[in-house]
């Protein structure tokens, strides 16, 4: 029995900071205790109920052992089923059931099923960032995330959809092949627009003002009776401004995949945003929050459109907070963590009667 060290990730705002999963374990009579420090929230706490059960069903024997986990740095609150892999890792490493040194170079997330399939998580593309800014060679996740982290360039994605197959992969990496991505094609490709301004008839001078509103980034101020076209316009005004670049695709998706917003099939945003909340929307909902924060609607309208229906029905304090997004094209929010800052570029249309 040994202590062995995986590198994973917390996700703080929109940013990934490394974790160092320590694992140590020792022998134990008549029973198997897995215990989990560094200030795991209950998602990370229930893992060790996933993780035994997931190596067991994956062929290995786990029995009379003391197993503790640290999440380091210990002042970093950790969240979510990440953890799972960088676990199970860890502790088949420090029972010498893996006896390899190839983990050093690689970042490790994903979340653990009971048969030991690998599930996926939020913040993939942002987890690749991490990996390539430390340095490291690649990173190993569930299957489902793979085409998003690959999106990136300059680092090796290794798309893994069981316990057994990363197990594989750290006695014999050179049987892999990284997943490839060309984001490029896909926004070629998928870049479709919703709502077409040749399919709305008549109101030529308010498809010029919107034209005029695209090209110049302004804000716009819909005003008109019920069913007069208003939020059709607004919609439609997202397929006319310039197509998402490289760069402005990576920065909506890393905050949407962060944020769980990730459709079904999707590793890369290819469409300008267009978010469009109910008038009752609180302040943190609108510019973001939480006790670890999380962007709100002006952040995952970053790059595309913010429409708010029925503006006067909004409450006064809320329209207050969107002075600094409007002005600064970001959003700072202060908690005991420290300062959060979120991107917030976008065109906002208002509609009202």
């Amino acid at each position: 029995m040994s202590l062995s060290r995986m590198l994973s990730v917390s996700l703080i705002g929109l940013d990934a900071l490394p974790v160092e999963v320590e694992v140590d374990v020792n022998s134990c009579e008549d029973k198997t205790i897995l215990v989990i420090v560094g200030l795991p929230d209950a998602a990370v706490k229930e893992s060790k109920d996933r993780v035994l059960t997931a190596i067991k069903n994956s062929g290995y024997s786990i029995s009379n052992i003391a197993c503790t986990v640290n999440l380091a740095p210990g002042d970093l609150k950790k969240e979510g089923a990440l953890y799972d892999l960088p676990i199970a890792l860890g502790l088949l490493k420090s029972m010498h059931a893996l006896d390899s040194k190839v983990h050093d170079d690689y970042l490790f997330v994903g979340e653990l099923g009971l048969s030991g399939e690998l599930r996926p998580i939020h913040g993939a593309l942002a987890s690749a960032m991490l990996a390539r800014q430390l340095g490291k060679k690649g990173i190993l996740l569930p299957a489902a995330n793979a085409k998003e982290a690959a999106a990136l360039p300059n680092i090796e994605v290794y798309a893994i959809h069981h316990l057994n197959e990363a197990i594989q992969f750290l006695k014999a990496p050179h049987t892999f092949q990284p997943v490839k991505a060309n984001i490029s094609d896909d926004l070629f490709r998928h870049a479709a627009v919703l709502i077409d301004f040749s399919d709305i008839k008549g109101q030529a001078h308010v498809k010029r003002a919107m034209e005029i509103a695209a090209a110049g980034g302004h804000n716009v101020i819909l005003s008109g009776p019920p069913g007069s076209g208003k939020t059709m316009i607004a919609k439609a005004l997202a397929g006319i401004i310039p197509e998402l670049t490289v760069e402005e695709a990576l920065e909506v998706t890393k905050i949407h995949s962060i944020s769980g917003l990730m459709e079904e099939g999707t590793h890369i945003i290819t469409q300008r945003p267009f978010r469009s909340p109910h008038h009752t929307v609180s302040y943190a909902g609108l510019i973001g929050g939480g006790t670890v924060p999380r962007p709100g609607e002006v952040s995952l309208a970053h790059r595309g459109v913010l429409f708010l229906d029925e503006l006067p029905e909004f409450a006064r304090t809320v329209l207050e907070v969107l002075r600094q997004p409007l002005e600064d094209r970001k959003v700072t929010i202060s908690r005991a963590l420290g300062n959060f800052t979120f991107p917030s570029d976008f065109i906002c249309v208002a509609a009202m009667n």
